[in-house]
């Protein structure tokens, strides 16, 4: 038998929370990101679920290819552009759009576009705008010129792409995030010019809470799989379904002894005279090192304490309210009845963190429109993905 942790992905509520991005800006194109192996979740999987996207967002090449190769049609972004030159082969063999945020991408097109080469595909660019995050992308007063460069480049197609990230929009009454929308908006061109440019703005947060970062492009990202993008909220609370649940089973039950001392350490010593449960988990799967004691754990649906350090296979849990547990009894770490946001800030984390960080030895299992989901045993890259039942 095969150890027990595992996480189930329920592909089938990819949709209603990608619904929930269009309901809110439905003017606007829905980019799906779905980079970091869609979150954790599984590249292609989540792709294939999310076909009424209009486009999706990842991290690399290699990435894009892998979507490439498993048939995806719609168009692939590459959020950070290339890294090298040589990549813009690959970009034009594969019709991938890029971003560009600074200087030497910049010139390195307007190189190729001087090779003035007949054959040559057009190269759909979105140019990248630093309105406050201070991480990537060029001054709002150098914007204007960077657009009439990219113009100018044969190998640029049109419409230019003109977008900005949102650094605190997690956070309502934080007033930087409309700082960053009115500066995006002060950027203006000649009339002829502007009729070639398409803006972005909103990621998950912009869309379900900031109306004006709403543009001709949208972005979402963490509420795609169910989680809410503001502070101090669960998914639940914008309408959003839990995509992952990450699950595991008791596999040891200790009757311990006040004063007893429970995990490496010793840290946590038990009050009284009471039951331990051991679930077969850890931070080797995933689970996070520095959960604390008390995070929640759902043993057949109970909420229940962890107890003790986390360590890399296993970890233990307050059995108080739930002596009727059994070895074998279903264990739900986060997901369905048990919000990853909760979780994630026991343990002094985001949601993202719990989800791309699910170890490659825990099988996703995969449920879609059919009533079985199917696993697939150790894969984290989601590359040899076949399709099959879980299109969504």
């Amino acid at each position: 038998m095969p150890r027990a942790a595992r996480a189930g992905i329920n592909l089938r509520a990819l949709h209603p929370n990608l619904q929930r991005a269009k309901a809110a800006a439905p003017r606007s194109q829905q980019f799906s990101v779905i980079k970091a192996n869609g979150y954790g979740h599984g590249l292609v999987p989540v792709a294939q679920a999310l076909k009424e996207s209009n486009g999706f967002g990842v991290a690399s090449v290699e990435e894009a290819l892998e979507l490439k190769a498993a048939g995806i049609t719609q168009p692939i972004l590459l959020l950070e552009g290339f890294f090298h030159a040589d990549e813009l082969e690959q970009i034009q063999q594969y019709d991938l759009q890029i971003v560009v945020h600074h200087e030497q991408q910049l010139a390195a097109l307007e190189t190729l576009s001087a090779k003035n080469i007949s054959h040559q595909k057009p190269i759909t660019v979105w140019l990248k705008i630093d309105t406050g995050m201070h991480r990537l992308g060029f001054e709002t007063d150098v914007a204007p010129e960077m657009v009439q460069r990219l113009m100018a480049c044969d190998v640029v197609n049109k419409p230019l792409r003109l977008m900005t990230h949102l650094a605190s929009a997690d956070d309502m009454r934080n007033k930087a995030t409309q700082q960053q929308i009115e500066s995006f908006k002060t950027i203006s061109f000649d009339e002829n010019t502007e009729k070639n440019i398409e803006r972005s703005v909103a990621n998950s947060a912009g869309i379900l809470g900031w109306m004006g970062s709403y543009s001709d492009i949208s972005r979402p990202g963490i509420l795609l799989y169910g989680v809410s993008p503001f502070l101090n909220e669960a998914g639940s609370d914008r309408g959003l379904l839990p995509v992952m649940t990450l699950r595991s089973e008791l596999i040891a039950i200790k009757q311990c002894k006040q004063g007893d001392a429970v995990g490496y350490g010793g840290e946590w010593v038990c009050p009284e005279n009471m039951l331990v449960g051991v679930v077969g988990i850890g931070y080797g799967d995933g689970y996070p090192r520095h959960a604390k004691a008390g995070t929640p754990v759902l043993v057949d649906g109970k909420r229940v304490p962890l107890v003790g350090r986390v360590s890399m296979d296993m970890i233990c849990v307050d059995l108080r309210e739930c002596p009727e547990a059994q070895v074998g009894s279903d264990v739900i770490l986060w997901g369905e009845g048990l919000p990853a946001e909760e979780v994630a800030e026991s343990a002094s984390t985001i949601a993202y963190d719990l989800f791309c960080g699910v170890t490659s030895r825990v099988p996703r299992e995969y449920v879609s429109d059919s009533s079985q989901g199917e696993s697939i045993e150790g894969e984290s890259s989601g590359g040899n993905y076949n399709g099959g039942n879980h299109s969504g």
